[in-house]
């Protein structure tokens, strides 16, 4: 069945059945391979995306949810990495395998569009099911912060920008 959305700023069509997981339209026939797979039942956060803006698992959503709106992967936050948590990821050496990162910049993203000055009670709600094994917790909140400093609020216009790209 044919399902029309915008993903990372491109029109896009796909013939798929139509409780497909958005995750599998991603990686597999779109592929897109920066939302990575972890549990397959929204526990871990590893394949979160923005769905008009919103943080959302794309593990158990189905592809026939998202016809007509805006997605956005980790490859399209920035084309060149500079969405200020990309930056503050790289620049704090946040990660250690980096398998889970995609979905925690994604979620961290959703949430300075959202409360560009998190305070960290804030951020751990936000952050709350994005799962990382190697436990790198502490730098991920220091980057979130490090993000919302870089930015001065920058990374809500980011975002809204992004969004109307997607429009």
């Amino acid at each position: 069945m044919p399902f029309e959305f915008v993903i990372n700023g491109r029109s896009t069509r796909v013939d798929v059945p139509a409780d497909m997981p958005l995750l599998w339209v991603i990686r597999d026939v779109l592929n897109l391979r920066g939302t990575k797979y972890g549990c397959g039942m929204a526990l871990c956060g590893v394949c979160t995306v923005h769905i008009d803006g919103q943080a959302t698992r794309s593990c158990v959503t189905d592809v026939a949810s998202v016809a007509g709106k805006n997605i956005t992967t980790i490859e399209g936050l920035s084309a060149d990495g500079s969405h200020p948590a990309q930056m503050a990821w790289q620049e704090l050496d946040v990660p250690q395998c980096g398998y889970c990162q995609a979905g925690q910049i994604m979620s961290a993203a959703a949430l300075l569009a959202k409360i560009p000055q998190p305070t960290n009670a804030q951020i751990d709600d936000a952050m709350e099911g994005n799962l990382c094994r190697c436990g790198t917790y502490l730098r991920i909140r220091e980057a979130i912060h490090r993000a919302a400093a870089m930015s001065g609020g920058g990374a809500k216009r980011a975002a809204a920008a992004a969004s109307s790209q997607n429009r």
